[in-house]
């Protein structure tokens, strides 16, 4: 086993195959040392019903072992992984881990202090818990979705990014970790049942203030972070390419009108809609007159909140992610790295996705290292 670094080394973490929430959950707690065993499937996590991708960022970090988990044997050599695990983390539907035999109670009887994790959609209880979805179902009845949109327009999924990852994975993480600490305290591990639909609800808590104190009383694509403030928007630029302004504060709107050659007097008050339509207009005339890196170049040394819109394939360039590191390379892909960071644990370059057809440990194998 390679030694890790990072502030969860020396944890235990069992993944059972699933996707996208809970292998990012997973992936947050190997890049942060935890020792993460994912349990695939025999043939590999794509075999069955199950299609969990086995390459990619999600998927690194991991070593990986082959267990039938509807035959007596799979599930005695999961509970032996138990046995010695400190984090059990599971995606199934609320009663399947249940019926095939190792439920939390099951666990738990075995390993007092195993910290069970539960990735779903809508929950363990409720009306819903027992069907089926995705992130966008999710996020709407959160009513994170609602607020995403133009005026006038439908509400836009943005991508999974919401119910998934924010929602979801990451919510897992910090359940799991909340879950660690307090058994440090208590000696005994606990259910985390983490919810998409409840992680995504969560995201809108700033929403909700705003709701509050009645700073956000418009239609979707009237306020002011959802578009409808011209100085909280993208514009686009002479080559097709965009910018993004979040010059909210007058003195980062001061800025902005300096970078782009434009006197306040002869525009609208800044916090006056009704002069927003106009605003807009003089913004989207003005950036369309250069190219995107022309007003990169402008901004660069102006604290006026304004950025490039970089495509995911060339986020890694910027000066800025270059100089931290933010993106790094694993097995030749380009991926985000590990973050937050550690000044006394910091942790080791992430290893790539194993490979499902050369890289299986024995069950044994893996216990060995762990007694």
């Amino acid at each position: 086993m390679t030694a890790s670094g990072g502030p969860l080394a020396g944890v235990r973490v069992v993944e059972l195959a699933s996707l996208a929430p809970a292998p990012f959950g997973c992936m947050v707690l190997a890049d942060l040392g935890a020792d993460v065993v994912r349990v695939d499937r025999p043939g590999g996590p794509g075999a069955g019903r199950l299609a969990a991708p086995t390459t990619g960022p999600l998927q690194r970090g991991r070593r990986i072992t082959a267990l039938d988990l509807k035959s007596p044997a799979g599930v005695a050599d999961l509970l032996r992984l138990v046995d010695r695990a400190d984090v059990l983390v599971e995606a199934y539907r609320p009663g399947v881990a249940e019926r095939l035999g190792f439920g939390p109670e099951t666990c738990r009887a075995r390993n007092p202090r195993l910290v069970y994790a539960r990735m779903t959609g809508w929950g363990q209880d409720g009306p819903l818990a027992a069907r089926a979805g995705h992130d966008i179902d999710y996020i709407a009845v959160a009513g994170a979705l609602e607020p995403l949109g133009r005026a006038g327009e439908r509400p836009y999924a943005p991508m999974n990014l919401l119910g998934d990852f924010g929602g979801g994975g990451m919510l897992l993480a910090v359940g799991v970790l909340a879950a660690l600490l307090e058994r440090e305290r208590s000696g005994t591990g606990q259910v985390v049942d983490a919810a998409m639909v409840d992680g995504s609800a969560l995201l809108t808590a700033f929403l909700h203030g705003l709701l509050g104190t009645g700073l956000w009383a418009a239609p979707r694509g009237h306020n002011m972070f959802d578009g409808g403030a011209p100085f909280y928007d993208t514009y686009r630029t002479a080559d097709g390419g965009f910018m993004a302004v979040g010059a909210m504060e007058p003195a980062f709107y001061a800025v902005l009108l300096t970078g782009l050659d434009l006197a306040e007097a002869d525009l609208p008050a800044q916090y006056d809609p009704s002069g927003w339509d106009e605003l807009r207009r003089r913004f989207t005339e003005r950036f369309a007159e250069r190219t995107r890196d022309e007003w990169t170049t402008i901004f660069a040394d102006l604290d006026a909140c304004v950025a490039p819109v970089l495509a995911p394939g060339e986020a890694h360039r910027h000066p800025h992610n270059a100089a931290r590191g933010t993106f790094v390379e694993v097995g030749g892909e380009i991926q985000p790295a590990p973050a937050p960071r550690f000044d006394r644990t910091p942790t080791n370059p992430p290893p790539p996705a194993p490979d499902p057809e050369r890289d299986v440990l024995p069950v044994d194998t893996i216990l060995n290292d762990w007694s």
